[in-house]
């Protein structure tokens, strides 16, 4: 094969991981299958990483950065949102289009966390990748915050939780069913949920002060 700069072997081993994962699960993502799914041999594996861990450690951070190039881009400045509730649904839309136009990525994902969960010794990475996960969410939710010039009612960290809980049920439902449209009102629901627990603020980045209606009142409580 031609002749592999460490970058270049290291991304091939990552699509590999990602392709073995989602095909025939984690237990069947060897360093000798994964190899053989990139083209190389195994003695190639070593080359670029020290350990199938740290392989997977990769193929998490790998996946959590594309979905930050797709996710915070959609809320640029060039296209300002009207409200939270728009820059929540145009983020929510945009990620929902990764997951359909490579729903085998996000199958991998799902793999990989459930692998961690019940293998001794691999459980931090099921923590690395939801930790990941939850630092894009607040990421997120501060870029739409400044650019329609709102806050947070609660912590944002908090409100990331709930959001990775959202679009963790968008994904996984469908994955299982493929009901474009009922996805698309899951969107529309966890954008007016989320949208519930900020506020405007004035050019002077004192709060907009509004009576909550009662479905805003009970959000908060229960959130």
């Amino acid at each position: 094969m031609t002749r592999m700069s460490v970058s270049e072997r290291r991304a091939a081993l990552v699509s590999a991981a990602l392709r073995v994962i989602a095909r025939e699960g984690v237990s069947a993502a060897t360093t000798r299958a994964i190899s053989a799914d990139a083209g190389m041999p195994q003695a190639s594996f070593h080359y670029a990483f020290e350990s199938r861990d740290e392989l997977m450690r990769e193929v998490v951070k790998h996946v959590v950065e594309q979905e930050e190039r797709s996710i915070l881009p959609a809320m640029a400045p060039a296209s300002v949102p009207e409200d939270m509730r728009e820059a929540l649904r145009v983020g929510l839309q945009h990620y929902f289009a990764g997951v359909v136009a490579d729903p085998d990525h996000e199958r991998a994902m799902y793999e990989l966390a459930q692998y961690s969960q019940r293998t001794p010794g691999a459980e931090h990475l099921a923590r690395l990748q939801y930790e990941s996960y939850f630092a894009l969410a607040v990421a997120s939710l501060e870029t739409a915050a400044d650019l329609v010039g709102a806050r947070w009612l609660r912590p944002v960290d908090e409100i990331g939780r709930l959001l990775v809980g959202l679009t963790d049920g968008l994904t996984s439902t469908w994955l299982a069913t493929r009901d474009d449209a009922a996805a698309q009102r899951l969107i529309d629901f966890a954008a007016d949920a989320v949208a519930r627990l900020s506020e405007p603020v004035d050019g002077d980045g004192a709060a907009n002060v509004r009576p909550h209606d009662d479905r805003t009142s009970e959000m908060g409580a229960r959130a």
